[in-house]
């Protein structure tokens, strides 16, 4: 199954301090390579199509970046966060269900959109997110996201941590009227309907959303065996 895919890319960056004055979040180098880089694989692991990516601050550098790569670009002239993102690239998605993926993580393990087609179940489930069990989240503070019931449905709570890759439907996003705004909108409105599901990814996950990340995630993808903290 292919599916078109959102690469979340417009953010300001500014838990990153003085690393995105002049650069982009997403191009921020890690392991050699730009953060992006690691989402794209991501998407081109199941041969997503198209992928897109929303750009805003410092978009000049997005698109020279991206546009040779065959990836569409939704450029936001005002900051829509990730709900009204999603909504304003959907003709250039061109279809639902659609998959999302942040680019301030890397995955250590087998490839999670992959996992998450493996499971998808559009007869039962509205959303299907990958989540990461705190242990393995690297770089990450809190309690979690998500708390999970066998059958795999989701309640808000301390429980599991959503890694930034889901599979979506987005017809609901036509009856939320503001121009910006969360994801975590759509999200409830499922969640109340019992059709918010995940699935648990195996492998150690590296927030790469602040700067002591990048040392983490160099770690990670060195092969180093780094402890969550």
């Amino acid at each position: 199954m292919s599916i078109p895919s959102l690469i979340f890319a417009a953010g300001f960056g500014t838990r990153m301090g003085d690393l995105t004055k002049d650069t982009p979040k997403p191009l921020i180098r890690v392991g050699g390579r730009a953060l992006i880089d690691y989402a794209l694989d991501i998407a081109r692991g199941v041969d997503a199509a198209p992928i897109v990516a929303n750009t805003h601050y410092l978009a000049d550098q997005m698109a020279a970046y991206l546009a040779p790569q065959n990836v569409i670009l939704s450029h936001e002239s005002d900051i829509l966060e990730t709900g009204g993102g999603l909504r304003a690239a959907l003709p250039l998605l061109g279809g639902s269900p659609v998959a999302t993926i942040n680019s301030d993580a890397v995955w250590g393990g087998s490839n999670p959109l992959a996992l998450a087609l493996a499971q998808w179940d559009p007869a039962v489930m509205d959303a299907l997110m990958v989540l990461i069990h705190p242990k393995n989240a690297i770089g990450h503070k809190g309690g979690g996201d998500f708390s999970r019931a066998a059958d795999g449905q989701l309640k808000r709570g301390a429980g599991f941590v959503y890694g930034g890759v889901h599979i979506l439907k987005t017809d609901g996003l036509a009856d939320i009227h503001e121009t910006a705004f969360s994801l975590n909108r759509l999200w409830d409105d499922i969640l109340r309907r019992g059709r918010l599901y995940g699935v648990i990814y195996d492998g150690p996950w590296c927030d790469v959303g602040h700067p002591a990340g990048l040392d983490l995630a160099e770690r990670l993808i060195g092969g180093e065996d780094v402890q969550a903290p």
